[in-house]
């Protein structure tokens, strides 16, 4: 007799010899709500009580709920049927006014396999076993714990479990693979993990690293602006230190042929362009150490403007809106700028500025005439500027 194989890592999917059913379709949520908490609670007998509530909710009435239950389970098992062999009355089995999963009928289920080869490889006793499970553990992830059921309460926690699941095991079979220098299968292994999982930077910073070992120094780049694009857009935060400092390595590296003197300044030379000069956040930095060691040396005034979009009142705006003022407010600076100003996107609802050669009043004259434009041109904004001018630090006194 085939197996009946379920998958819930990913797409939800009952599978028995060549006939398979899953979730993709337009099919009615609660039944597949109702066969996924009998498959992955099969171990234990459920009330009806306990699943009207799943179903249902708290709050949702209804004039006959046992009969809507017992319809629901029709369905279910109808859905199963189409796997062969009466199966949905087989396998959903009704004893003692409970309802239960028939454990007797051979079943394989991905989570418990995901799990048995994580904890394998745990206890494995050499380096070699150990990757082996943590490999094959991987290739079972193929997405979140039964992900088109989210917002399910008891379908988040399991998620979540995997999820972190899935993410140290990636760590840890990138650490494996690094003492060994398998640089290739580093690459792939985080390029197929950040599918899952585009956030967390310890991820980037193997694949970068693994990049780097390869001598790809433009795909670190690359790796890293779409990263730092994807952070800053996402949660308004910049790339760790340890991040930046690959970032450099690799840029630093990328042209290493002797050029001359003119191919350096054809290099060098910057296309017309008029207003603020804008950068992403390192370079900034970069920008303003010199300008602070020049201004040490030549005692010219230069100060900063941080600009902040809020909402009325404080407060953050919608994230919708937000993208759009930031859009906006882009624009209206490099129009206000003269040349010689630097700006850069600090965080998600801020821009700094870098004013060389303005002393505080011009500064701040220069900030005003920001938010007033603003204030002006869009006047049906959801958001207020708030913009703060100081004086630039000297080299040692902290940016």
């Amino acid at each position: 007799m085939p197996i009946l194989k379920v998958r819930m890592l990913g797409e939800f999917s009952f599978q028995k010899g060549a006939m398979e059913i899953s979730d993709g379709g337009n099919r009615s949520k609660k039944v597949w709500l109702l066969l996924a908490y009998m498959a992955f609670y099969r171990r234990r007998t459920v009330t009806p009580g306990e699943l009207t509530t799943l179903l249902w909710g708290e709050g949702e009435k209804s004039a006959n709920p046992m009969n809507a239950l017992k319809t629901m389970f029709h369905r279910a098992r109808a859905c199963l049927d189409r796997l062969g062999g009466g199966l949905g009355r087989q396998i959903i089995v009704r004893q003692e006014g409970f309802y239960a999963w028939n454990l007797e009928i051979p079943m394989e289920l991905d989570v418990d396999e995901f799990e048995a080869l994580r904890q394998a490889g745990a206890e494995a006793a050499d380096d070699e076993t150990r990757l082996d499970c943590w490999t094959k553990a991987l290739d079972i992830y193929k997405g979140d714990f039964l992900s088109k059921l989210a917002y399910e309460p008891w379908v988040a926690p399991m998620a979540a479990h995997y999820h972190n699941l899935y993410i140290q095991t990636v760590l840890d079979t990138a650490d494996l693979l690094e003492k060994e220098g398998r640089w290739s299968e580093i690459e792939t292994l985080c390029r197929s993990a950040l599918k899952h999982e585009p956030y967390l930077e310890e991820i980037y910073l193997r694949l970068m690293r693994a990049l780097l070992q390869q001598e790809d120094r433009q795909g670190a780049v690359v790796v890293y602006e779409k990263m730092s694009e994807l952070l800053l857009s996402a949660f308004g935060v910049m790339p760790s230190d340890e991040l930046r400092a690959l970032y450099r390595e690799a840029a630093r590296s990328l042209n290493k042929r002797v050029l001359s003197m003119e191919e350096m300044l054809e290099q060098l030379r910057e296309p017309p362009a008029g207003g603020a000069l804008f950068c992403d956040y390192d370079f900034f930095k970069t920008i303003y150490h010199s300008y602070a060691r020049l201004m040490e040396r030549s005692g010219d005034a230069a100060h900063l403007a941080l600009v902040t979009a809020e909402a009325p009142g404080g407060g953050e705006l919608p994230r919708r809106s937000l993208d759009r003022v930031m859009d906006n407010l882009q624009q209206l600076i490099g129009q206000n700028l003269r040349r010689g100003d630097v700006a850069c996107r600090c965080g998600l609802a801020q821009f700094l500025l870098l004013l060389p050669q303005a002393n505080y009043e011009n500064s701040r004259r220069i900030a005003d005439r920001i938010t007033k434009a603003f204030a002006r041109q869009y006047p049906h904004s959801p958001a207020v500027l708030r913009a703060s001018v100081h004086p630039m630090q000297p080299p040692g006194e902290g940016a």
